[in-house]
């Protein structure tokens, strides 16, 4: 799954609507997918698609998200790739806060497990070493 991006990817193929045919299919941030040799993602480069495009930083100035710098998230959600989610009402909303969908089990133990999340440093708290 490649969620270094906002939503607006675009499928470039001639063909029915929703069928596999020729073509190609690029996300928005330009990371073309393949469907064999797939290198990005793979469990052993985990650099971002924007690393890959712009080299990395130097040491101890890591990036976060394939954005950065990152999107601030509100206070107790989570940025789960098309949006923002609370685990409160188990809502997911665009990154502009408009209702997209509610989360469904499975859903919010994945973003739970997975999703980045708000920091949750009172106000003033320095960040630890």
């Amino acid at each position: 799954r490649h969620r270094g991006s906002r939503p607006g990817s675009c499928r470039l193929s001639p063909g029915a609507p929703g069928r596999a045919s020729q073509g190609k299919f690029t996300f928005a941030d330009g990371l073309e997918y393949a469907a064999e040799r797939w290198d990005y993602c793979d469990g052993y480069d985990r650099r971002f698609y924007s690393e890959i495009r712009s080299g990395l930083r130097a040491a101890g100035i890591s990036q976060l998200t394939n954005l950065d710098p990152p999107r601030k998230i509100p206070a107790g959600c989570y940025d789960c790739g098309d949006g923002f989610y609370n685990p409160e009402t188990r809502v997911v909303s665009d990154y502009e806060l408009k209702f997209l969908r509610n989360a469904d089990d499975e859903e919010h133990e994945w973003i739970i497990r997975t999703c980045r999340k708000a920091e949750d440093r009172a106000s003033g708290q320095k960040p630890g070493p």
